[in-house]
């Protein structure tokens, strides 16, 4: 028997310290890599006139795809900010998603809509499509309105690639704020490529809307929230971002562009089959699928690219009954994404994306919340044994916790170097303090709900519901 216990001991502390080790070192790896790459951008585009692509005869076209259900208190506002995006050849496409409300009637009225004939090609499955409406006012030439029976977020964007016939879709959340150069700025990659390697898709930064002030349609100012949560997320979303996502563009690996804002080859889209319903994770699904397409049909080299811009901002999360939710299903989709295509698994046929990015997301982001759990449950078991020696213990955990605020603290400093949005006086000192809080306060929560991911999803075998995402609406200029 003693024996045994040594063993699992053994076994728990190589494991863990090893895991420990693998961690720090892959993020300090993709740190610096996203350094590079953020100068690099930066050089790149310092001297770029964007309105050369707004009058290039190659620039390509593009459809704004943005599901709308239960938005009737905002839909007006929200549309009226897409149509004012910078770009000559572009529509927008409403895809009201069978809401409940007055969100169809709403923009019927606003934008004088009638309903049209239009000939659908269904050539990716999704609910019926009950109307197409168009303007009867020139000036809302770019605007389409369909209305479909209720199927999801992913049923919604597959009816709106079936209506769109441009180059290029961009879906986004229809409650999102996206700067009007946003559409400038994502073609850009697309542009650039050559014959030897194909961009399939791009990604751009979403920014923390809560507290800015928003006038038609458009951040006029931008505040470091009020709310205590949305501080919190601010943090987060600088590293995934601006230390994860440049990162993993610049290695060619990155597998997650976010839903509310990202870029598409639409016939690509299409042969990859669009987006799967059956999962809450359809925007990191559609990436991993639409990659995988290209491997095993020989498509050659391709890239998934990365805009560190801050083109797109959202409203987050500031209760935490909300954030369990939100973090609940990215747990869910995140499971989903990883059992559907565990094929990819050590995979030498898939590249990169068999051997680094889709191990990395196991181990590291799926596996994380399972190893700090137990790790904390194997520490107290031993201390209630009398078999921890606490002054190593201590140094150890200062390390970690160091580790983790210095890595946030690089964020900011990314951040304070490159875009610098948060400017006001106090802003930094605040950025720092909740740098400092966030091991002990909001971390401890998010591995929390994401724990409640795995249960729900293995055990209680609820995958697919969202639950209610509450918003309150943005800040309006007094």
């Amino acid at each position: 028997m003693k024996i045994i216990i040594d063993l699992l001991r053994s076994f728990f502390d190589y494991g863990l310290f090893f895991y420990a080790v693998l961690t720090f070192l892959s993020y300090l790896i993709l740190a610096v890599f996203s350094g590079f790459a953020m100068m690099f951008y930066i050089r790149k585009n310092k001297y770029i006139d964007y309105k050369a692509i707004l009058t290039s005869p190659y620039a390509p076209s593009v459809s704004i795809l943005a599901p709308a259900y239960n938005e009737g208190a905002t839909i007006i506002n929200n549309v009226r900010s897409l149509l004012s995006m910078h770009y000559a050849d572009f529509e927008v496409i409403i895809i009201n998603d069978g809401s409940k409300d007055n969100t169809l009637e709403e923009i019927i009225e606003d934008y004088h809509l009638v309903k049209v004939d239009f000939a659908i090609n269904y050539r990716i499955p999704c609910n019926e499509i009950r109307g197409v409406y168009k303007s009867t006012n020139k000036a809302f030439s770019k605007l389409i309105v369909v209305d479909k029976i209720n199927g999801g977020k992913a049923d919604a964007l597959n009816a709106g690639i079936n209506i769109s016939s441009n180059k290029l879709f961009m879906a986004i959340d229809v409650d999102c704020i996206v700067e009007q150069d946003g559409i400038l700025k994502m073609v850009k990659p697309f542009m650039e490529e050559n014959a030897k390697v194909k961009v399939i898709a791009s990604g751009g930064v979403v920014r923390i809307a809560n507290s800015c002030i928003v006038e038609n349609g458009k951040i006029v100012k931008v505040y470091y929230p009020d709310e205590f949560l949305a501080r919190f997320q601010v943090l987060e979303y600088f590293r995934a971002f601006i230390l994860g996502r440049m990162a993993w563009s610049k290695l060619n690996g990155l597998l997650l562009i976010s839903g509310a804002f990202g870029m598409f080859d639409r016939e690509l889209a299409v042969k990859a089959g669009g987006y799967y319903k059956e999962t809450v994770g359809e925007d990191m699904e559609l990436v991993v699928r639409m990659r995988r397409y290209m491997h095993e049909h020989k498509l050659g080299d391709y890239k998934v690219t990365f805009i560190p811009d801050p083109l797109c901002w959202t409203e987050v999360p500031d209760s935490i009954k909300v954030l369990s939710r939100q973090r609940n299903r990215w747990t869910r989709g995140t499971i989903d994404t990883l059992s559907i295509h565990r094929k990819l698994f050590l995979n030498p046929k898939y590249g990169l994306l068999g051997f680094v990015s889709f191990p990395y997301w196991l181990t590291f982001e799926w596996l994380a919340p399972f190893v700090e759990f137990f790790g904390l449950i194997y520490f107290f078991v031993l201390l209630f044994l009398g078999q921890v020696n606490v002054e190593f213990f201590l140094i150890l955990l200062l390390f970690v916790i160091s580790f983790a605020m210095m890595f946030s603290v690089w964020s900011i400093f990314f951040e304070e170097y490159t875009y610098h949005q948060y400017n006001r006086k106090g802003d930094f000192r605040k950025l720092l303090l909740y740098a400092f809080l966030e091991p002990f306060v909001y971390h401890p929560m998010i591995v929390w709900f994401a724990l409640r991911g795995n249960w729900d999803y293995f055990i209680k075998k609820q995958r697919h519901g969202w639950g209610e995402m509450t918003r309150k609406g943005f800040k309006k200029a007094s």
